[in-house]
């Protein structure tokens, strides 16, 4: 599988060393950046073009996921979710990972790298690339409505806004 991976400087660190470890798992590993430590970096356009890539090889048929890396991972998240195609899910915990991939078929994890260890981290990522995606109508309806959302601004199969009493 290949995999796509963006971070800021501080998940710099923990970039090059999940490199390493996915690697030695027989995975491809791209590395969008930045490759040098930089304190004011600005990471949109490193997870934006990580997670481009991760649509454009599904696109091409290659199987591909990315992972996306800073302090918190919330930012990271939301710079990769404005590509269209991408599921991006903020992951902190082995469920998590694997909900992320199985009920929302997941294509690009985002992970705080201040929030966990390096064992920790790498057994989140193993378990998300590790899980299939479940195929449930359910999920399969609701990821569809989100992408229609997302290419056409449509909402489907909901109510509007009720007043709440």
């Amino acid at each position: 599988m290949r995999i796509h991976i963006a971070t800021d400087h501080a998940g710099l660190e923990f970039s090059t060393r999940l490199q390493h470890h996915l690697a030695a798992q027989g995975h491809e590993v791209v590395d969008h950046g930045p490759v040098d430590y930089d304190p004011v970096d600005d990471y949109p356009a490193f997870c934006i073009r990580a997670a481009q890539a991760v649509v454009d090889d599904q696109r091409t048929g290659a199987e591909a996921l990315g992972v996306v890396f800073g302090g918190s991972g919330n930012g990271e998240q939301i710079a990769a979710n404005k590509v269209q195609g991408v599921r991006a899910a903020l992951v902190w915990s082995l469920s998590t990972a694997e909900l992320a991939r199985e009920h929302n078929d997941a294509n690009v994890i985002a992970i705080g790298a201040r929030q966990h260890t390096f064992e920790d981290v790498t057994s989140f990522i193993d378990r998300f690339v590790a899980t299939p995606f479940s195929h449930d109508e359910r999920h399969v309806r609701r990821i569809a409505q989100v992408g229609a959302y997302e290419r056409d601004g449509v909402l489907v199969d909901g109510p509007g806004p009720r007043k709440v009493s």
